[in-house]
């Protein structure tokens, strides 16, 4: 069992993200925050509530519903020599902002010969909850992976969503901050002190030998659940955390892959022309893999997000899933194999205790 060092504590995503921004507001005047909803009494699932009483209303303000026009503010502010954090509430409206994002706030410093900076943080939400559907629970970040300029990250745990919120603050080029919504509520071992989760390091989040399997995002939680499920079994699997997809750590992973001879990235999106596909064709592509690798991906089924409970549960992967789809590539000539119905609750209805 990890045991935490002076000054850390347990603490939850959502109020990692809030005391991330505390203190580099704190540290930094030019810091300020502003998005729909930021200054409701619910407060962005409570990562904003109380900030702005304590920095006043020219720093945290509310915005109407006009993300193109805002992200524009963002932009312009940070040429300007601010450091804004645009909050949208969900991922699936960024859409509305779209030149703003890609033609705009990726591309100015290289037009303008590095003379201009863009140091502004998006930061939007994901993933399913309570039945919203096709327009409200979307992952579009193999989108913005496409785009040279652009940084993504998508921080599994409250550790890294409070380094990576403060490292993508200080940056001077624009990121895309990415949370899951089923992630706000877990906990992890959080230092005080404010610090920095580099972009472009992953993480091995458990060590293994049969296998390597790649989370995004939420899908590190499910993962690791479903790798203690195939340890019943006597199936050995790694899990890697990319953290950022833009920059992306395909060392770390092609490393455990050579190890292990296998992988199978999982992710909260779908798998066509997504982050899955770019893994495994870096991978496939790479001069340093020794030998054939069998490599596979999951995600959303390719349909709109659905509504319905019983309809998710086919849409989405799940531990019990990524587990009988390890089995069948360790194990092929196996008859198939399926974990224990009872054991496969999913990871965010579990107290997580962090990366370490």
């Amino acid at each position: 069992m990890y045991t935490p060092a002076n000054g850390q504590r347990s603490l939850r995503y959502v109020d990692a993200l809030r005391e991330a921004t505390i203190q580099e507001m704190e540290r930094d005047k030019s810091v300020f925050l502003f998005g729909l909803d930021v200054d409701d009494h619910k407060g962005i699932q409570g990562s904003t509530i109380g900030l702005q009483d304590r920095f006043g209303p020219e720093r945290v303000f509310g915005t109407p519903l006009s993300e193109d026009a805002m992200t524009g503010v963002a932009i312009g502010a940070a040429m300007a020599g601010m450091r804004p954090i645009h909050v949208h509430i969900r991922m699936d409206f960024v859409l509305l902002c779209m030149n703003q994002l890609v033609n705009m706030a990726a591309k100015a410093h290289y037009m303008y010969g590095g003379q201009v900076r863009v140091p502004i943080v998006i930061r939007c939400m994901i993933g399913k909850s309570w039945g919203q559907g096709a327009q409200h629970s979307q992952a579009l970040h193999s989108m913005f992976m496409h785009v040279p300029g652009l940084k993504v990250v998508m921080p599994s745990n409250a550790h890294d969503a409070k380094g990576c919120l403060i490292a993508a603050i200080r940056d001077d080029n624009p990121v895309l901050f990415i949370e899951h919504r089923l992630l706000y509520s877990t906990e992890c071992y959080v230092p005080e002190e404010p610090y920095t989760v580099e972009m472009g390091r992953a993480r091995i989040c458990a060590s293994g030998t049969d296998i390597t399997l790649v989370g995004i995002s939420n899908m590190v939680m499910e993962c690791l659940r479903a790798r203690d499920l195939l340890s019943e079994v006597g199936i050995s699997a790694e899990v890697i955390d990319p953290i950022s997809l833009a920059p992306l750590d395909i060392d770390a992973i092609l490393n455990s892959v050579n190890r292990t001879g296998g992988l199978l990235v999982v992710d909260c999106a779908w798998t066509n022309c997504g982050a899955s596909a770019e893994i495994l064709a870096r991978i496939s592509e790479s001069p340093k893999l020794h030998g054939p690798v069998q490599m596979e991906r999951m995600g959303f089924a390719f349909s709109p997000c659905p509504p319905s409970p019983p309809l998710e549960q086919a849409f989405y992967p799940d531990p019990s899933k990524i587990a009988a789809k390890v089995h069948s590539m360790v194990r092929p000539l196996d008859r198939e194999w399926s974990p224990d119905p009872e054991k496969t609750i999913l990871s965010h209805e579990l107290q997580f205790r962090g990366p370490f």
